[in-house]
């Protein structure tokens, strides 16, 4: 799968797409593919501040268990249920039905000059 160039990616594997002040939040193919097989997912509850970067849950694969961090700040509106009633929708498609969060943030512009474009996270991926 290509990565899509209609958002923006953290180091740390998660992707960040925006529509208007609120960024829908998930993890990339490369991460699926490195976890492999998700087993569980544990995301905090709709109205949780988040702060960028910062852990703000677990992924949990066949193969391991890792940290999620948020690659931008604010307040959570919306949890996808879906993915911790069905982890495996995170391999499925990871981003379209696989997504993870949506966030109001006030300054998403700033917040997302700290993020790589799609060719960026391709390089850094690739190595």
């Amino acid at each position: 799968m290509t990565t899509p160039d209609d958002r923006k990616y953290s180091d740390e594997h998660e992707w960040a797409l925006v529509d208007g002040n609120v960024v829908t939040v998930g993890v990339t193919q490369f991460a699926t593919d490195s976890l492999g097989d998700v087993v569980y997912v544990d995301l905090p509850e709709s109205g949780t501040e988040i702060t960028q970067f910062d852990k703000f849950g677990e992924i949990e694969s066949v193969k391991a268990v890792s940290d999620l961090f948020t690659p931008v700040g604010g307040t959570i509106l919306e949890v996808n249920t879906g993915v911790t009633d069905m982890p495996e929708k995170v391999n499925e498609d990871p981003y379209t039905v696989g997504w993870l969060l949506k966030v109001e943030v006030s300054d998403a512009e700033a917040q997302l000059g700290k993020l790589m474009d799609a060719a960026a996270y391709d390089s850094l991926t690739a190595e």
